[in-house]
């Protein structure tokens, strides 16, 4: 688990004075930090080679009691897919960062990075997310001497939680710091100006902005504090032990103090409510919280993820950390971080993945683990999004296809669909069915639509003569494990929406590929192959230019 509580100083002899808890960097020396000026390198840090249909591993599958390919499978919920990941980035000095912390707004991904050992540097990525096809770095900064921790956007500015060592640095007043970076359609202006504010704790390690105030927590011996997030001036102040995280909602500011457990707090910072815990949160390592509805989340380490009534403080239960198919050490398995989007509980589970879960009719029911590279340290999730930190791996982008809902609304009178996920239609049979799921195999040699969200781990095959009519969303194979989409003589595959293929796009003579409307796209990796006399009509987007 990464270590946070290391933190180096950020060298602030430039630094000229605005009250005694804020400064102002007036003309940021490029030894300490830098803005990355190659687009090229930003280009080329969004990685393919794993992007693609993602399996989920339950519980059964976990513990070997049956294969994810069984015949009589099921087709899964959760039609996943890997969009594609976010090189960490490395610089003299700068050798070993890792993704700490992400925060979601709008078309934008925000990440701040830390030193995963010895050593202290850090940086911040932002990353247009806004074409699910093509992720872009659009602006990095490197910090030289600084670890950040935590991130959070808001209006037009980052708030970065990060540490120095104070008894290194000429201007900085303690070890933790808040700083405010002006960002605007997805680049950083250091030009503005980076104003900073400094606080008792060993380190600051989480943030969160709330109505006019931005929240900061800092480490052993610190506090939680609120600044005014127009000039950081300091408002109001509590001290704690030893905190880890911070989460507001509805006025109400909870933090996470790895000696005693929760504490909700007014507006004022007057403790309402304590949650004891007496789970081991570890000595310097990432542990998050989250509230959910009526719920708060927290991440208990090797006891997984603790869910208590945010109102009484009463403990609910514990999402325990479903194993990952790989051998794991004990010690790796241990929940870092928790998120939730709508039903859908993530676990950053470390060594153990990324498990993900369902809420539903307040019971929390296992869905099993993601199949990532890596150890999952941290998690966020925002609209159709989950951004997974995974060590060396870095930053993985996973798309949840959710039907879109004036979709879900024109294909509303269908069944849905909860058959085998090894799918065949005979020839003379048809199916019409929506949902969201996915599928080991796939072969229509009748007819078929699908209204929805389908992933295909293996290839998908439109025999001859058949019919194969989509609308929404349908991904074939992974970028690492290419499978094709075959449309054999006679055939028609018809589009309306966005089919994205890891592999090659196999057109048989005679075969015919319409797209439907103004809208459709087509995300093909591998290549199209045109055997003999074959039709391409309709108005689409070619991602990659294959046709």
């Amino acid at each position: 688990m990464k270590k946070i509580v290391l933190l180096t100083a950020v060298a602030l002899t430039t630094l000229s004075s605005c009250s005694d808890e804020t400064t102002v960097f007036e003309e940021p020396s490029k030894d300490d930090l830098r803005l990355e000026t190659s687009e090229t390198l930003l280009e080329n840090s969004i990685l393919y080679n794993n992007a693609g249909v993602l399996d989920i591993y339950d519980e059964a599958t976990v513990t070997g009691k049956k294969s994810i390919t069984a015949k009589n499978d099921q087709a899964g919920d959760y039609p996943l897919t890997l969009v594609a990941q976010v090189d960490v980035p490395s610089f003299n000095g700068g050798e070993n960062l890792t993704a700490s912390h992400v925060d979601v707004e709008g078309d934008y991904a925000y990440v701040s990075y830390n030193t995963v050992e010895d050593g202290y540097a850090g940086g911040v990525d932002i990353i247009n997310v806004s074409d699910p096809n093509n992720p872009r770095v659009t602006s990095r900064l490197y910090y030289s001497n600084a670890d950040i921790n935590a991130i959070d956007y808001d209006n037009g500015y980052m708030y970065l939680a990060g540490g120095v060592d104070a008894e290194r640095s000429v201007r900085a007043t303690d070890n933790s710091f808040i700083a405010k970076i002006q960002a605007a359609n997805g680049r950083m202006n250091l030009d503005a100006g980076i104003s900073y504010g400094f606080q008792e704790g060993f380190n600051a390690t989480d943030v969160e902005v709330y109505g006019s105030e931005v929240f900061l927590t800092s480490g052993r011996d610190g506090f939680v504090k609120a600044y005014n997030k127009a000039d950081l001036s300091l408002t109001k102040e509590a001290p704690f032990m030893d905190l880890r995280a911070v989460a507001i909602q509805d006025n109400f500011v909870a933090v996470l103090d790895a000696s005693q457990g929760v504490s909700i707090m007014d507006q004022s910072l007057n403790v309402v409510r304590d949650i004891a815990i007496d789970s081991d949160f570890g000595l310097n390592t990432k542990r998050t919280l989250d509230f959910s509805g009526e719920h708060i989340i927290v991440a208990e380490g090797s006891r997984g993820a603790g869910i208590y009534n945010a109102a009484s403080g009463s403990f609910i239960e514990y999402v325990p950390i479903l194993l990952n198919p790989d051998n794991v050490d004990d010690v790796d398995e241990v929940t870092n971080a928790v998120a939730t989007n709508e039903e859908v509980l993530l676990m950053a589970n470390g060594g153990a993945g990324l498990c993900l879960s369902e809420e539903k009719n307040d019971n929390t029911d296992l869905v099993g683990i993601i199949q990532l590279e890596g150890s999952i340290n941290f998690v966020a999730s925002k609209g159709d999004y989950i951004f997974a930190a995974s060590g060396k791996e870095g930053l993985q982008i996973i798309k949840l296809n959710r039907p879109n809902e004036s979709l879900v609304a024109r294909c509303a009178n269908l069944a849905a669909y909860s058959g085998s996920s090894n799918l065949t239609i005979n020839s003379g049979s048809g199916g019409a069915f929506r949902g969201a799921r996915r599928f080991n195999n796939f072969n229509v040699d009748g007819s078929l639509l699908l209204c929805g969200s389908w992933t295909v781990r293996n290839n998908a095959t439109i025999g001859e003569n058949a019919l194969f009519e989509m609308n929404g969303t349908f991904v074939v194979g992974r970028n690492s494990r290419r499978r094709n989409v075959i449309v054999d003589a006679g055939a028609i595959l018809r589009v309306e929406g966005n089919l994205t293929i890891y592999g090659d796009l196999v057109l048989n003579d005679g075969a015919t590929v319409e797209f439907i409307g103004d809208n459709s796209v087509v995300n093909i990796f591998g290549s199209v192959t045109r055997n003999g006399d074959t039709t391409v009509d309709g108005t689409y987007r070619d991602v990659r230019n294959k046709f």
